[in-house]
């Protein structure tokens, strides 16, 4: 069942009307996300004076603007689903950290285990218990950091509601004082906080990354874009050219930053690669905006008459990005054991770039579409298939819950 994104700028005229552009914005991000990592798989196994090791660490920063495009699509479509209806927020609490959390224990659980397996020790009850509730409560493991923060969304997203709703004249200060504070954030996370002792602090604010307020900004803009969607759409198709030239310029000047950091800063790899600078804020909403362009000319083309084999795996891709999401430690996981295998030189692991890509992307979707065709697995991609009594009804049945709705 194709889910219809609803609000009242979005229905006057037309009436529900299902956002295309969303299917490939989540496959771009969810892709982008899975390259990141695929990279950092490569570059591990690389020379460390190689040309091609310093290539992929210099061009990486332009890789994390897909985090934050999950942030920004986060609050999109919570907003779009969820502003113009009379809400029961203890409903919408229960639906979402349901959804959400089922996956997350799960995978958790079935990751370590796998993990455990495959490497050939023996699994000692007591210590995986421990480290899986270790895992459970901090979001540190398997990059689950994105539920921690959409654990810490949800809790405070009817307060994100009340405000727009309230201050209904003045959505540009909200968005320009939150952008104000995220470029505030950023840069107190680069230049002040190296240098402070948090060992002392609570979790959350020592582990910034898993902090829902680290990204304010991004669940802001989702909100704000959900609100006037057809008037940002019209913006940005007005400026589309200046927006594509800022966004080229900015990436370009992410391999600057590297260098910068590295040779002035004096900064460490992890500091010099981190998505918590004030430059990379800048290109990331540049790249989000752009990213928004690309999924409107998607739609276009659509209306023209895209090849059908190219809509469907866009479809396809949409509804378990969730997915890819969630089960994408495994095929990394695999990935990093066969280069450690190889003994070719650092060029040649460049080259196999792609295919690496390819094993990881192909493999994180065969184990998320066998969840959404395969019932009970769909509970585990946020994607619960209903059971019918008839066997014809259950094979016809689509999944209730589409997996990044609220994602």
């Amino acid at each position: 069942m194709k889910e219809e994104y609803r609000g009242e700028h979005l229905t006057k005229k037309k009436g529900k009307r299902y956002l295309h552009e969303v299917d490939l914005m989540r496959v771009i991000f969810i892709g982008g996300v899975l390259l990141n990592h695929t990279t950092t798989a490569f570059k591990s196994s690389m020379s460390s004076n190689s040309f091609s090791k310093l290539f992929l660490e210099s061009t990486h920063l332009s890789l994390h603007f897909t985090r934050m495009g999950f942030m920004f699509m986060t609050g999109l479509v919570l907003v779009l689903n969820y502003y113009h209806l009379e809400n029961n927020w203890f409903s919408f609490w229960k639906k979402r950290y349901t959804n959400v959390g089922i996956p997350y224990l799960s995978w958790n659980a079935i990751i370590m285990l796998l993990t455990t397996i495959f490497a050939g020790g023996t699994i000692i009850w007591s210590d995986y218990w421990n480290h899986l509730l270790d895992a459970w409560l901090h979001g540190n493991e398997y990059y689950m950091y994105y539920i921690i923060v959409t654990f810490q969304l949800y809790l405070i997203f009817p307060l994100i509601i009340k405000m727009f709703k309230k201050f209904e004249d003045h959505h540009l200060m909200i968005l320009g004082i939150s952008a104000l504070l995220q470029m505030v954030i950023t840069f107190s996370i680069k230049y002040l906080l190296p240098g402070v002792d948090r060992s002392g602090w609570p979790y959350l604010f020592k582990a910034y990354g898993l902090n829902v307020f680290t990204y304010q900004f991004y669940f802001i803009a989702g909100a704000f874009v959900a609100i006037h969607y057809d008037a940002f759409d019209e913006f940005v198709e007005r400026f589309h050219k200046l927006i594509g030239w800022i966004t080229a310029t900015l990436a370009l000047g992410t391999v600057g930053i590297f260098y910068f950091d590295q040779r002035v800063l004096k900064l460490g790899m992890d500091g010099t690669l981190s998505i918590h600078q004030p430059f990379i804020f800048v290109y990331d909403v540049a790249m989000i905006v752009f990213v928004f362009w690309i999924g409107r000319q998607y739609t276009h083309a659509r209306e023209a008459g895209l090849p059908i084999w190219i809509d469907k795996l866009i479809k396809n891709l949409s509804k378990v990005s969730f997915g890819l999401y969630l089960v994408q430690s495994l095929p990394i996981l695999m990935l990093y054991k066969i280069l450690s295998l190889l003994n070719v030189s650092s060029w040649v692991m460049l080259v196999m770039l792609p295919l690496g890509y390819a094993f990881v992307l192909g493999g994180a979707f065969v184990i998320s579409w066998f969840c959404y065709k395969v019932p009970p697995f769909g509970i585990l991609i946020g994607r619960p298939q209903k059971f019918k009594r008839s066997v014809l009804n259950a094979k016809n049945n689509q999944a209730i819950k589409p997996a990044m709705d609220e994602q």
